[in-house]
């Protein structure tokens, strides 16, 4: 197992890394580009929200032909295809192509997460599964930490070529999508039993383990694609996950102009952007052991949406930039924390006859919030001017995830011992 996962995690990582760095640098393309496009909070909230619409239409097509052409293949076409849209983003001209370009960002990557679920589902049995989520999906927090400098660094192209330094940004953050997506045909193997890394007893070994434990019970049964897709065990991972999608989402989208907001010039914004992130990449890796070292995944998963909702609702009574930084280090714990054990609950709950199915159908609708936060982060700020007011409905869905997850845990115990 230790070789499977030296050999496949940290390509993975370095692409899901590249990914959301394409997806979020638009929250640093703001501190220029709203300006010189005339986007107002609404206009930007709206657009960068639009993303999540096509993400979500496009989620389960994708993981349903990844199954059938394979996992190589197709995310080599997901990474070359938002790579070209990222950087087809510096040539926006106004409210309307903004509009398009991230639409058809979020229709381009859809299928990217809900495919390396289904990707690891083939690689990892059900005891190495938290942790090994939780070190592919510690690329969400490291991209923000060590993308927000760089970012804001490559806002200071400015002029160069006659082009402004957000232009700049998305063409150069895009190469690497592209470049990554081509190495994926020579870097992945589909399933173990065509991994010529492996040694003969090894991948026999690994298929059998997998193949077993394809064989129990499961809550989510192989079913005809609509039954999956409208299963109250779905429907409850997708809100247990929308409750932290929405606020990283959101946070992701609109820190950087909370903080700039304190007086910090561009470069200032990025390195204090950073410093959440960080925290919040610590907590994932250390959380997802601790929840398969005590075989738990129920409340590793509670707690930390909890924490996320105390903590975006504590802006309402403090203030300046050390108590928010110190909120926002605390949200962002809570937010990245339970990712390894949630998906862990949905790769465990899935029969391998459901999980293309199910996985992208909990990753579509959970991401289908983000088009919510970011967009009634954008309103609320409009309509009232204050930021901590419109991170309140992200503190409510956090509450209302964690009711969820607890709610399900009981579900699956009363399954269990009848």
């Amino acid at each position: 197992m230790r070789r499977v996962a030296w050999r496949i995690l940290p390509f993975l990582m370095l692409c899901y890394f590249v990914s959301f760095l394409d997806r979020v640098n638009a929250g640093f393309a703001a501190l220029q580009m709203n300006q010189d496009l005339s986007l107002t909070p609404a206009v930007f909230g709206f657009g960068g929200g639009l993303f999540f619409v096509g993400y979500f239409l496009f989620e389960v097509p994708s993981n349903l032909a990844l199954e059938r052409v394979g996992a190589r293949r197709w995310i080599a076409r997901i990474m070359v295809s938002w790579g070209v849209i990222a950087g087809a983003m510096a040539a926006v001209k106004g409210a309307n192509s903004f509009y398009a370009a991230r639409f058809l960002l979020g229709l381009a990557e859809a299928g990217f997460f809900p495919g390396v679920m289904l990707y690891i589902t083939y690689w990892f049995p059900a005891a190495y599964r938290a942790r090994i989520i939780g070190w592919f999906t510690i690329a969400i927090p490291v991209s923000a930490f060590l993308g927000s400098p760089l970012s804001a660094a490559l806002l200071g192209f400015d002029g160069a070529l006659g082009l402004r330094g957000w232009q700049w940004m998305f063409i150069l953050e895009a190469v690497p999508a592209i470049l990554l997506g081509v190495a994926c045909l020579f870097a992945l193997s589909d399933r173990p039993a065509g991994a010529a890394w492996l040694k003969a007893e090894e991948r026999a070994w690994l298929t059998a383990r997998l193949e077993r434990e394809h064989e129990e019970s499961r809550a989510i049964h192989h079913a005809s694609l609509w039954r999956v897709l409208a299963d109250r065990h779905v429907l409850a991972l997708a809100l247990v996950l929308a409750g932290s999608t929405a606020a990283s989402s959101g946070l992701q989208l609109w820190t950087p102009q909370i903080i700039k907001e304190f007086g910090l010039g561009n470069f200032q914004t990025g390195l204090v952007n950073a410093i959440p992130f960080a925290f919040a990449a610590i907590a994932m890796v250390l959380w997802g052991r601790r929840s398969d070292r005590k075989a738990e995944r129920i409340w590793h998963t509670a707690l930390p949406l909890l924490l996320e909702a105390l903590a975006l609702l504590a802006p309402l009574v403090i203030g300046g930039l050390v108590p928010t930084l110190i909120v926002l280090c605390l949200a962002l714990i809570g937010i990245y924390a339970g990712k390894g054990p949630v998906w862990a609950i949905a790769t465990e709950m899935l029969s391998s006859g459901a999980s293309a199915a199910g996985l992208a159908q909990i990753s579509a609708l959970s991401s289908l919030s983000g088009f919510g936060a970011v967009y009634v982060i954008g309103l609320v700020k409009s309509a009232t001017g204050s930021y901590p007011l419109a991170l309140t409905p992200l503190a409510a869905l956090a509450l209302a995830a964690a009711f969820a997850i607890l709610w399900l845990g009981r579900v699956e115990v009363r399954r269990r011992v009848g």
